[in-house]
């Protein structure tokens, strides 16, 4: 069962997803909130693996809320609700740690499958949202990875195992695509990040798709 809350200050759209979700027999909705502080307060109450964080609220924002959850429990993946035209949080959402970002009206079978996919560790990101991501990070100041040629900087393998997580594979899946166990699939990521001078996993399909558009 994967254990979901929903974090947004509209009733209509929390009152909306959870018709949705409530579909799918292996998801549960275990809580609600209408802000950052709210939904950090329902963690500490509610067992939850997966939290849909409208980005637009009052008192804390969904990206203020996403960085200071991602601090307190790390394990927790969290999707970032936003509409076509709030592009303007999606590189510091990458920073906090998101698994990805939903456009609030998506397809039902989509919302479903990202839920899914997210609490198995894979990137979530819209179809509509992707070329925002790509344009937000190549405007950010912030730039570890400009061109395919300094991806061409890492080996063979670590290659590989970039472009499988760009995929948004789960650890798992890379090592028995490679043949190699899980723990080295882990430390060829760390070393991938320190090499690209990035900081978390979740910023790699980002930054992948960013230098191959180059």
């Amino acid at each position: 069962m994967i254990r979901v809350m929903i974090v947004d200050d509209q009733v209509i759209v929390r009152e909306g997803l959870k018709k949705i979700l409530t579909l799918e027999p292996e998801i549960e909705i275990t809580c609600e909130a209408t802000n950052g502080y709210e939904a950090i307060e329902q963690l500490g109450r509610h067992k939850v693996e997966v939290i849909l964080l409208d980005v637009r609220m009052p008192k804390m924002d969904g990206i203020q809320a996403a960085g200071k959850i991602k601090q307190l429990y790390p394990e927790i993946k969290i999707i970032i609700l936003t509409t076509f035209n709030e592009d303007e949080y999606l590189f510091e959402g990458i920073k906090s740690g998101i698994s990805g970002f939903l456009l609030k009206d998506s397809e039902i079978d989509y919302v479903i499958k990202s839920v899914k996919e997210a609490s198995q560790n894979k990137m979530v990101f819209d179809p509509g949202v992707t070329p925002k991501l790509i344009q937000a990070i190549t405007d950010s100041s912030r730039e570890p990875v400009t061109t395919w040629a300094e991806l061409e900087g890492l080996t063979g393998r670590e290659t590989a195992i970039v472009k499988l997580v760009a995929k948004g594979w789960t650890n798992q899946q890379i090592a028995n695509e490679l043949f190699i166990s899980e723990g080295t699939v882990k430390n060829h990521i760390s070393d991938i990040l320190r090499k690209l001078n990035l900081e978390r996993r979740t910023q790699i399909s980002a930054y992948f798709y960013r230098s191959t558009r180059r």
